[in-house]
């Protein structure tokens, strides 16, 4: 089984470190893996959105042309990646920042209030995990213990207050698929 993923958002948002997240999961439970950021000129603010294979098979290349999962943090970035889901694919986005609604019908659409719940959690930077949570349950890709265990890894300066919120963040986008 292999699936293509494309994360994207504004610079800021934890569009590369999701990608990093899902990756180093994929590779704890020995799957085969690439990552691949791709950052717009500015850093922060600026648009960023990494691919991300994960396989039981052998990957030939980290360049993802028509993603079987795509998650949109962003406005611009649902006009850039929806045409490119593969039919039959699933399209994560943003609800509390994307005020269009995709328009596409041969593909699952879920929408996920990722800012207004991690506010709700107490920190609007940790969208990013919600949105990783409900993309763990609906794809079964990885399981959401390697997640929390891999955000640990990632965010080696965190400390425990704020991983432990990553955790509920990741929790609650699996609650809400």
């Amino acid at each position: 089984m292999t699936m293509e993923i494309i994360i994207s958002g504004f610079g800021g948002q934890g569009v590369v470190s999701s990608g990093i997240i899902l990756a180093h999961a994929g590779l704890t439970e020995d799957k085969n893996v690439t990552f691949f950021p791709s950052y717009g000129a500015e850093m922060r603010g600026g648009t960023a959105n990494c691919s991300v294979v994960i396989s039981t098979d052998p990957v030939a290349s980290p360049i993802v042309a028509s993603p079987d999962v795509v998650v949109i943090m962003n406005e611009p970035s649902l006009t850039r990646f929806e045409p490119i889901v593969k039919p039959g694919g699933i399209l994560f986005y943003n609800k509390t920042l994307i005020k269009s609604v995709p328009k596409r019908t041969d593909i699952t659409v879920i929408p996920i209030e990722a800012n207004a719940i991690a506010e709700e959690l107490g920190q609007g930077r940790i969208a990013n995990m919600v949105m990783l949570g409900a993309l763990i349950k609906k794809t079964g890709i990885l399981k959401v213990d390697t997640l929390k265990m891999a955000q640990r890894e990632r965010f080696t300066k965190a400390g425990e207050d704020q991983l432990s919120l990553n955790d509920r963040a990741l929790d609650r986008g699996y609650d809400q698929v």
